[in-house]
């Protein structure tokens, strides 16, 4: 029995951690840092400067290793007779040495090109991520548009139901107890991606489909009572043209609908690409835009810019190689040594009557000499002129990285206001949501009790879904502004 109560316990702790890690592992697929991941580890480009850097790398070795010494092999096509015998071939081996230190300079310098493409790798992983952030936004703001268009769709369904009802009541006050409900003061949706699966559900529209025929199908009711009050009355019954305008705004409604369902397969497409990824491939989306929280403090980015952003380590580092080169240069000016060995190939010479009675001892004996080479830089211009050209470009690059330094610091300046300017933009356009939401309300029941007509109706609706709309598109810009600050500092794993 005991057994039985364990092995319970155990496989109910079983499936609760497997629940647990398959939801931890959902919402880490479906998240932004996901994608970002993805992107940084497929795309193309990034992974060339990537490599880049590393075949940079393999130059330091090259930089500090030895030059190849030289053999030199000569034979006579005839032995030449020389004293003590007759000389066969020469062989001579020279090993060069270049002055004290030119070797360290050397892999200094190979050192700080490769940590400049480590720099270049860095900045156009920033780009990337940037770009990233920014398509994110992009469909977040369309995904929002969306939810907002398929709203207002079905609040004029409503009012066309209820501009039906005022057209069949032969009373005006017959709809007096009808009112339309008013639209939520947030749009969520269901699904999480307005493609897919959900998506298949989203555009069908099976309650559009049955208010159309509902519609339709008053219509034709309201054909045959117009026709009888024609008949009675010689005229047309009072309130179709609300009717009809209420479904002009419905097709357009519809028409945005589509528009914006063929505009998030285009930028889907797009984000897909930033991540390498098949066109085709589905997106997780969140149900609406929400404003990141992000506090903006001066010294501190101004500090991290300085410290961290990635072009200006690239221009330090190239700072730092040519103040390499130039010391590489100046040690090339002094003189280079070598060492060798030269070995002769001696046959013994044939012996003639006089040689006879000689001691020929030292006849036929090959030779072996040491030798010593050495350069002589005598042509001054050529190394002071280098040694200048490394000075200069020092100076270039040193130049390069103030002008680079002040135009960071303007673009931060420049993006903090424009962050203010849409941080006050998505207050304004808050307020001016629930006015024109209180707004929508009233004149909602004045046209219900006949006190407004149908024109006004609209007008508000339309300018309740411009404001959520405009919302929407500054909480975007806010985002994506905070994104390219945050690339200025250099995106870090503190504050992706």
């Amino acid at each position: 029995m005991q057994h039985n109560i364990r092995l319970r316990l155990f496989l109910t702790a079983t499936v609760a951690i497997t629940w647990s890690i398959i939801s931890i592992f959902a919402q880490e697929t479906d998240s932004l840092s996901h994608y970002l991941e993805v992107a940084g580890r497929n795309n193309p480009g990034l992974n060339a400067d990537f490599l880049t850097y590393k075949a940079s790398l393999e130059k330091v070795p090259q930089a500090g290793s030895w030059p190849d010494p030289e053999l030199d092999i000569g034979f006579f096509l005839k032995p030449m007779d020389i004293v003590g015998g007759r000389q066969i071939a020469d062989f001579t081996l020279m090993q060069m040495f270049p002055w004290f230190g030119t070797k360290k300079t050397a892999q200094t310098e190979a050192t700080h090109m490769a940590k400049m493409a480590y720099e270049q790798f860095r900045e156009t992983r920033d780009n990337l991520y940037l770009e990233v952030y920014t398509q994110w936004y992009v469909l977040s703001t369309l995904v929002e548009q969306l939810n907002n268009n398929r709203e207002n769709l079905q609040l004029l369904k409503q009012l066309e139901e209820l501009a039906l009802r005022k057209v069949s009541s032969p009373f005006s006050g017959s709809t007096s107890g009808y009112s339309v409900p008013a639209p939520s003061p947030a749009t969520k949706s269901s699904s999480s991606s307005p493609t897919g699966g959900g998506m298949a559900g989203m555009v069908s529209m099976g309650g559009s489909t049955t208010s159309s025929g509902t519609s339709s199908s008053s219509m034709s009711s309201m054909s045959g009572s117009g026709g009888s009050m024609s008949s009675g009355m010689g005229s047309i019954a009072p309130g179709m043209s609300d009717v009809l305008r209420v479904q002009l705004e419905v097709v357009e409604i519809e028409n945005n609908i589509e528009s914006i369902l063929s505009e998030i397969a285009a930028e889907k497409a797009r984000f897909n690409a930033l991540l390498s990824r098949p066109t085709g491939l589905e997106v997780t989306l969140p149900d609406s835009i929400a404003k990141v929280s992000f506090l903006f403090d001066e010294a501190v980015s101004l500090g991290e810019i300085e410290n961290q952003n990635p072009m200006l380590g690239m221009l330090m580092e190239e700072e730092q190689v040519f103040r390499a080169k130039g010391e590489m240069e100046k040690k090339m000016s002094y003189p280079m040594f070598g060492i060798g060995l030269q070995y002769m190939l001696i046959g013994k010479n044939a012996a003639t009557p006089m040689d006879q009675g000689m001691d020929n001892g030292m006849s036929g004996m090959d030779m072996v000499m040491p030798m010593i080479s050495i350069t002589l830089p005598i042509y001054r211009n050529k190394y002071k002129a280098q040694q200048r050209e490394s000075r200069f470009m020092q100076q270039a690059a040193r130049e390069k990285y103030r002008n680079t330094l002040n135009t960071l610091q303007s673009d931060l300046l420049r993006l903090k206001h424009q962050l203010d300017d849409a941080e006050r933009k998505i207050a304004l356009y808050r307020k001016q949501e629930q006015l024109a939401l209180t707004a929508y309300q009233l004149v909602v029941q004045e046209f219900v009790s006949a006190k407004s007509d149908l024109t006004n109706v609209i007008q508000v609706q339309r300018q309740l879904l411009d404001y959520r709309l405009r919302q929407a598109e500054a909480i975007a810009e806010y985002n994506t502004k905070v994104a390219s600050i945050r690339k200025l500092r250099s995106f870090q794993t503190s504050n992706n």
